[in-house]
């Protein structure tokens, strides 16, 4: 599980490198963020914990952020 208390920044500004949480525009025209960390590799984004490169409209991002475990 995540949490985030940064606000959600412009699709045309991620930075190169990190894992980020993506928010994305479904195929049915719904915003959503995803559930999983990932990050740019070159022009493609790829999802952090399985490598898996795959194609998606970014709509907004921010850092990724563990909660901690008590």
């Amino acid at each position: 599980m995540h949490t985030s208390s940064a606000e959600w920044l412009p699709a045309s500004t991620p930075p190169p490198d990190g894992e980020l949480e993506l928010c994305v525009l479904a195929y049915d025209g719904t915003v959503h963020a995803l559930t999983f960390p990932c990050h740019k590799d070159g022009a493609e984004w790829v999802d952090a914990s399985g490598r898996k490169q795959f194609g998606i409209q970014l709509t907004h991002w921010r850092r990724w952020e563990l909660t901690p475990r008590t």
